[in-house]
């Protein structure tokens, strides 16, 4: 699917093999840019070393349970975006089999607000209602209020709380989640 808008024209795709150094390089800048303002630099560069490194999103790409998906921005289809999917790992009390997690999902500020978000979420949903998941959740941070208005406009509800620690600080996100 292509998004075009001002910025030029995006394509959202189903990532596969090889894709883990883009999704990697992806993931670490987004994340610096969503949250530079918020954690110490010490925090982001030990938590993207760990988490967004090529091997995690590797073991994605090679489990049939997940999903990822890749953004780019054409002609050169370099990536701007990107959302995974995987069975959830949340502290919830009645996960289920049918229940899906938005692991990540991710864009860079340039290219956000022209549809893009939308484009990466109608892959992740179409994924989801294809192997007749019940719900799909999601864990956000709770201060991040322009995710939490997107979300929202999307029809995802508040359905719980965790503690997500990067680095030595904890913070709090909302779980939300959403009927298939």
């Amino acid at each position: 699917m292509g998004v075009a808008g001002d910025k030029g024209e995006i394509t959202v795709r189903l990532a596969r093999a090889g894709d883990e150094a883009a999704l990697s390089l992806l993931g670490g800048a987004t994340f610096l840019e969503s949250y530079a303002h918020l954690l110490p630099v010490t925090d982001i560069i030990g938590h993207v070393a760990r988490q967004h490194a090529a091997s995690v999103y590797e073991r994605w790409l090679a489990d049939a349970a997940c999903r990822c998906w890749l953004a780019e921005h054409l002609p050169g289809r370099a990536p701007v975006g990107y959302a995974v999917v995987t069975p959830p790992d949340l502290p919830l009390p009645d996960i289920g089999d049918g229940d899906l997690e938005i692991r990540r999902i991710y864009l860079l500020h340039r290219f956000q607000r022209n549809g893009l978000g939308r484009s990466l979420m109608d892959a992740v949903l179409a994924h989801g209602r294809a192997v007749a998941a019940r719900r799909v959740l999601l864990g956000v941070y709770s201060r991040n209020e322009a995710a939490l208005a997107f979300y929202q406009r999307l029809g995802f509800a508040r359905v719980g709380t965790r503690q997500f620690r990067v680095g030595a600080n904890d913070y709090f996100d909302y779980i939300l989640s959403l009927d298939l």
